[in-house]
């Protein structure tokens, strides 16, 4: 034969295999799921091998498992796909010593019995010709690769050749398979956390519902529609317990950065010592106990929204450092060099009054106006009555989810008297009465009355006058009734100053933060006892 034919012969030969092999590596991509492209890869193969039967298993070496993952079948085969095999220890030195030689294998009927091929065909009988090979990722062998020859054929040195080349494209298209499933299981995992936590916390979903939003709140929701497609920075005003997160989060939720993180740092919650550290992370080896780098939260809301809360809480010198990464968008760890920058949103909110704090120097004012660009007061609950039927109707459903009780809604009764109360730790002391309401009334009712009995420390009896509620107390005061009239009486003397030598604190012996804590459990508002000029 002419040598330009065997060469014409040979390029085309070569040209088709080619062809043929991108195909399979474009079919083995296409689809993350390896069920969906092993029946196209056969059909495309069937027309070079004699080719029956395309079986792909997976060593699952975590459960002691062989997975078969995928089978294609020829046209008058069987489309049978053996179940899970369990495997031992022994089995899996087995199957990591065959897989290490990175050999393509022949096995026929007739040969002597084979310990691979019994796991891997599940039985010790071979009821074929099968070419068998492993599938390899980067660390271990992943499975194997079992092709069955048609029975009418006889397997050529060729053949275990071009199943040789199958084993790469296979191996991708398994790992990437192997992928998927481990993604599904880790978000099926974190969707049964999902609902646990919700069902513990009593919601249906992540974000708080925003009740009062067309009602006592329609000014606050007006001005944040007007300043959440900014990136203007933001100061929430109101009084603990008002909801100031509830409203930095819808910010959040209805600003460019939705997709991005929503972090929230107490600042009055972090000790002094560590707030550089909580803020700004540190570097391995920076002090004694930083063990390990730690990214702080303004690297954590990076392209998204921090929220300060509290920010009055700050000592001085923590506030000037925050005025800088405030101004120049970068900041170093603690014990760092290099610097870092940051793109996140600021919402501030506090409960104190950042004025008069300016004028006792104990808040910075060019820190005030970084954070006050658009300020938002939040009304206190007892000026929003309107939102308190709403809101101790949301709570009761929650209350129901919660503790696992039958819904019950507050009677007519109950509503009088709830929106008769002062509420001074607004929201969050309504939604712990009404909590306590269904846990005494057990399912069957709220027990409104009983849940606010320990808040009035009385026997209560209830007259109405105009549908609003009037509690009544004993002549004999309680513990916390002395206590907070001694605070009180502290406050009017240092004119509402908590911390300093001047303070209320120092007057009372007692830790400021204790002392904040206590006026928030007696709901005294220290803002009463400021002398104010204008």
């Amino acid at each position: 034969m002419d040598i330009r034919k065997i060469l014409w012969i040979i390029q085309s030969y070569m040209h088709e295999f080619q062809t043929l092999m991108l195909d399979v590596w474009r079919e083995a991509c296409r689809h993350i799921e390896i069920e969906r492209s092993a029946q196209t890869i056969t059909d495309i193969l069937s027309n070079r091998l004699p080719i029956e039967r395309l079986t792909v298993v997976a060593f699952d070496f975590d459960q002691n498992q062989l997975l078969p993952r995928a089978n294609g079948v020829t046209a008058g085969a069987d489309h049978y796909l053996q179940t899970p095999t369990a495997i031992k220890p022994a089995d899996r030195r087995l199957l990591r010593e065959w897989a290490s030689r990175q050999k393509v294998s022949l096995y026929q009927p007739g040969d002597d019995p084979d310990p691979v091929m019994a796991l891997l065909l599940g039985s010790t009988t071979i009821d074929g010709c099968w070419i068998v090979g492993p599938l390899m990722d980067e660390h271990d062998v992943a499975g194997a690769l079992l092709v069955r020859v048609a029975s009418s054929e006889v397997p050529e040195p060729l053949h275990l050749e071009m199943v040789g080349l199958l084993l790469e494209p296979f191996s991708v298209a398994l790992e990437n398979d192997q992928r998927l499933h481990e993604l599904s299981a880790l978000r099926e995992a974190a969707e049964a956390d999902k609902r646990s936590a919700l069902s513990r916390l009593g919601r249906e979903d992540l974000v708080d519902s925003l009740v009062g939003a067309d009602g006592g709140l329609k000014a606050v929701m007006d001005r944040v529609a007007l300043v959440a497609k900014s990136d203007l920075p933001v100061l929430i005003l109101g009084e603990t317990g008002s909801g100031k997160e509830v409203i930095a989060r819808n910010i959040h939720d209805q600003s460019p950065r939705a997709k991005g993180p929503f972090i929230r740092v107490n600042c009055g919650a972090i000790p002094s010592e560590l707030i550089d550290s909580e803020l700004f992370g540190h570097e391995k080896g920076a002090f004694t106990g930083a063990t390990s780098l730690r990214r702080g939260w303004f690297e954590r809301a990076d392209k998204g929204t921090l929220l300060l809360d509290e920010i009055g809480e700050l000592p001085l010198a923590a506030q000037v450092r925050l005025l800088r990464v405030i101004q120049e968008g970068s900041f170093e760890r603690v014990g760092g060099e290099s610097p870092i920058r940051v793109n996140v949103r600021i919402v501030a909110a506090t409960h104190r009054d950042l004025p008069n704090m300016i004028q006792e120097g104990d808040f910075r004012e060019d820190l005030w106006y970084r954070i006050a660009s658009f300020p938002i007061v939040l009304p206190p609950l007892r000026e929003r009555n309107q939102d308190i039927p709403a809101l101790a109707m949301h709570f009761a459903k929650r209350a129901a989810r919660r503790f696992g009780l039958r819904m019950c809604a507050p009677r007519e009764e109950d509503l009088r008297l709830l929106m008769g109360y002062a509420w001074p730790g607004n929201i969050r002391e309504l939604a712990s009465v009404i909590d306590r309401a269904a846990i005494l009334g057990d399912g069957v009712r709220l027990e409104v009355i009983k849940a606010l009995g320990p808040l009035s420390n009385t026997e209560v009896t209830t007259t109405y006058t105009n549908h609003n509620a009037k509690i009544e107390r004993n002549q004999v005061r309680t513990l916390d009734d002395a206590m907070c009239e001694h605070i009180k009486t502290a406050l009017q003397q240092t004119h509402g100053r908590i911390e300093g030598a001047r303070g209320a604190a120092k007057m009372l012996d007692i830790n400021p933060h204790t002392l904040r804590a206590r006026m928030r459990k007696l709901g005294i508002v220290w803002t009463q006892f400021r002398q104010v000029s204008l």
